[in-house]
C-alpha cells in the first residue's frame, strides 16, 4: 500500500512538472530527462509510469487540462436527459477553455517539422490525437440525430467541425491578440454558437 501511494505521488509530480515545462519551454523543446529532473525523480522512474513524451502529453491533456474528452464521453451517455442546446453550450464552453489551455503547450511543435512527424507517429501508436474531440462530438451529434433530435439529413460532421473550429478560433485570438479582443463573454459566445449550429441541423 505505501508503495502504491508513493508511485501515485511520483506520477502526480511528473505530471505537474510536465505541465509547467510544456507551458514554459514548449512541447517541442522539453525532454523526458528535464521533466524527470523537475519532478525530483529519475528518468527511469518516469518511464515506469509513461511510455514516452507522447503518452505523457496525452495524460497531461486528460488530467491537467479542462476535461474536454471526458465531457464528450459523459454527454454521449446522458445526452437524452439534456436539451441539445444545453449539451452544445457546455461543449463550446469547455472546448474553448481546453484550446486556450493547450495551445501554448502544443504550438512549438509546428516550428520543427521532423519533430512534429515523430510526435504524430507516436500519437497514432497510442490511438490519440487532436482529431479525437471532433470524432467524439460527431458521434454525439450522430446519436442525437438517430433519436430524432435533428433532421434525418442533417450534416452532423460539418456541424461538429463548425462548432469546434469556432472555439479554436476564439482561443487563437485570445492568445494572439489578448483576451480583450473579444466583444462577447465566453458564456454569450457559447450560447450564440450553440444556437447557430442547432438552427442549421434542427
Amino acid at each position: 500500500m505505501p508503495h502504491e501511494r508513493s508511485g501515485a505521488l511520483t506520477r502526480a509530480r511528473i505530471l505537474d512538472a510536465a505541465v509547467e515545462l510544456m507551458r514554459t519551454l514548449g512541447l517541442a523543446r522539453v525532454t523526458t530527462k528535464e521533466i524527470a529532473k523537475a519532478a525530483g525523480c529519475s528518468e527511469a522512474a518516469l518511464y515506469r509510469h509513461f511510455s514516452g513524451k507522447e503518452e505523457l502529453f496525452v495524460t497531461v491533456l486528460q488530467e491537467r487540462m479542462p476535461p474536454f474528452t471526458a465531457l464528450l464521453a459523459r454527454l454521449a451517455e446522458d445526452s437524452g436527459e439534456r436539451t441539445p442546446v444545453e449539451c452544445l453550450v457546455e461543449v463550446a464552453t469547455v472546448a474553448t477553455r481546453f484550446y486556450e489551455a493547450t495551445m501554448p503547450v502544443a504550438s512549438s511543435l509546428f516550428a520543427e517539422p521532423a519533430l512534429l512527424e515523430r510526435h504524430r507517429e507516436g500519437m497514432r501508436k497510442i490511438g490519440a490525437g487532436p482529431q479525437k474531440p471532433l470524432e467524439f462530438l460527431t458521434d454525439l451529434l450522430r446519436t442525437m440525430r438517430s433519436r430524432g433530435v435533428f433532421r434525418a439529413d442533417a450534416d452532423v460532421e460539418s456541424a461538429a467541425a463548425l462548432l469546434l473550429g469556432a472555439c479554436y478560433q476564439r482561443a487563437f485570438l485570445s492568445h494572439f491578440m489578448g483576451p480583450e479582443v473579444h466583444e462577447r463573454s465566453l458564456d454569450d459566445f457559447a450560447a450564440g454558437l450553440a444556437g447557430t449550429v442547432l438552427r442549421g441541423i434542427a
